[in-house]
């Protein structure tokens, strides 16, 4: 796999990773509810989501994509279609007021291992990150000769995910816990502007993914 191809993944997962999304509103529900410790282990919950995406996908689609590489070209139609989907959700979502914590979910406190549990599940069970996986991973993926086996692309790929998402997760449980209503209300205009940014991102791996299909 091309050092290039990773770095280009790092930085993009990176930049789609710090725009508050459903798993980060479910984080800082959590943090505020039971304090930095319980949102930090809401984020391993989803990080562990995210790990079971990444060996469902290198073991299933991987295989097959082996087995049959023109089924990525069908991959990545259906890739593109959703990212430019995903890219006009997200425009139009910097275009709405969002407002302070109140607006995510107000949770009971609970243990640390439900709170363990409950995001894991959350995070499978969201068909959406399903999709968005299968939509965004397979654009990094090479084949040819001295490209790496499909199914280790998909996991050193997943696990770049997990290594960039898991610290912005957890690094907003962190500030959730003292600093949730300032932050939201004071980052308004800036989620708005990093949600634009991702729109265009999301329209642009679309755009690659159209050029790359033969």
């Amino acid at each position: 796999m091309d050092v290039s191809v990773v770095l280009g993944f790092l930085v993009a997962v990176f930049l789609v990773s710090i725009v508050p999304g459903p798993d980060m509103l479910f984080i800082v529900a959590n943090a505020a509810a039971g304090g930095r410790r319980t949102g930090v282990v809401a984020a391993a919950g989803m990080s562990t989501g995210l790990a079971v995406h990444s060996v469902a996908a290198a073991l299933g689609l991987g295989a097959l994509i082996q087995a049959a590489p023109q089924v990525l070209n069908g991959v990545r139609i259906a890739g593109a279609a959703f990212l430019l989907y995903l890219a006009y959700l997200t425009w139009r979502a910097s275009r709405e007021e969002f407002g302070a914590p109140e607006d995510a979910p107000v949770l009971p406190r609970r243990t640390l291992r439900r709170t363990y549990v409950m995001a894991t599940l959350t995070n499978l069970a969201n068909p959406k990150v399903i999709l968005f996986y299968l939509a965004f991973v397979p654009q990094f993926i090479t084949t040819g000769s001295g490209s790496w086996p499909v199914t280790l692309q998909f996991l050193v790929l997943g696990a770049v995910f997990i290594l960039v998402g898991f610290p912005v997760d957890a690094s907003a449980a962190l500030l959730a816990g003292t600093l949730t209503e300032k932050f939201f209300r004071a980052g308004s205009r800036l989620r708005r502007r990093l949600e634009r940014v991702t729109a265009a991102i999301f329209a642009g791996l679309a755009a690659r993914l159209a050029i790359d299909i033969h």
